[in-house]
């Protein structure tokens, strides 16, 4: 970054962090990620038993060494759980990095080149955008196979536009500023001029957006493994647990409610750690007061 640009960046990450997590709901919604996310990648070495392993009756609650007892089929509720939940993780992750890079990109250039460039990749946004993000993923999934790199593709394409459009509104103010026309003056490349002076600018945005996309992400997973297209049916799987275990909630609550209050948990904790973020971001946080 450039002299001139590195006294004007708006929003540090590292500062913008920090300001963030003297925030109680910042605080509370670190911790509730950390220990679901802890739980989800941790949880497949500790598991009782494995995920295809019959322990019992079906849907039976008291069962010596099962914590939950057996969801349907009677395989150990707890172990599935804790099994579960790593691919809805990874995949979400995965989902989000790809529309982020994608929509961080596309937003960049449609601010700093504008014009026709501007309008054609905001019309391509539009065609996206007209599918509910659900819908389009659907329909991808459903025409080929729901392999984890199909589902990856299909969410982060829904995610991208949505990316693309909060940056480069964040971004055309930033193209107009003096330090931008002094790069460009001085023959800077376009890309260093997107990736090292523009992009540190809108970092506030960004981390907001890019978390609200995590947790739009993890719900569209998991509703797409409810509806059958988990990359793996067999697997478990926390959407594909709730689909499972719905018809018998009243006899075995636990099958289907475990991974529902852990999806839960998992949006409330990136809400309230994003809700944070956005606070600082727009300069609204009261620090002091201890919200």
């Amino acid at each position: 970054m450039s002299k001139v640009s590195e006294s004007l960046t708006s929003v540090h990450p590292v500062g913008l962090m920090r300001k963030a997590l003297k925030l109680r709901r910042t605080k509370i919604g670190l911790v509730v990620l950390l220990v679901i996310t802890g739980l989800a990648l941790v949880g497949p070495f500790v598991a009782p038993h494995t995920q295809t392993e019959f322990i019992d009756m079906p849907n039976s609650l008291n069962i010596p060494g099962a914590l939950f007892g057996t969801d349907y089929l009677g395989q150990d509720v707890w172990s599935r759980f804790l099994i579960g939940g790593r691919s809805i993780l990874l995949l979400s992750l995965g989902a989000t990095s790809l529309g982020l890079v994608a929509g961080i990109s596309l937003g960049l250039v449609a601010a700093l080149f504008k014009g026709k460039v501007d309008e054609l990749i905001m019309r391509i946004f539009d065609v996206i955008l007209s599918f509910p993000q659900i819908l389009l993923a659907l329909l991808l999934v459903s025409m080929f196979d729901a392999s984890p790199w199909l589902t990856i593709l299909s969410v982060g394409l829904s995610t991208t536009p949505r990316v693309g459009r909060v940056i480069r509104g964040a971004a055309l103010s930033v193209v107009e500023r003096d330090f931008v026309h002094a790069a460009t003056a001085l023959g800077e490349s376009r890309f260093r001029i997107l990736f090292f002076e523009v992009l540190p600018n809108v970092t506030g945005p960004l981390l907001v957006e890019a978390n609200l996309r995590f947790t739009y992400s993890i719900a569209t997973i998991a509703s797409l493994a409810f509806l059958g297209f988990a990359p793996d049916p067999t697997a478990a799987n926390w959407g594909t647990m709730i689909q499972e275990n719905s018809a018998v909630i009243v006899v075995q609550p636990w099958g289907a409610m475990l991974p529902v209050i852990a999806i839960a948990l998992l949006t409330i904790g990136t809400g309230l750690f994003g809700d944070g973020l956005s606070r600082v971001s727009a300069g609204i946080d009261r620090v002091g007061k201890g919200d």
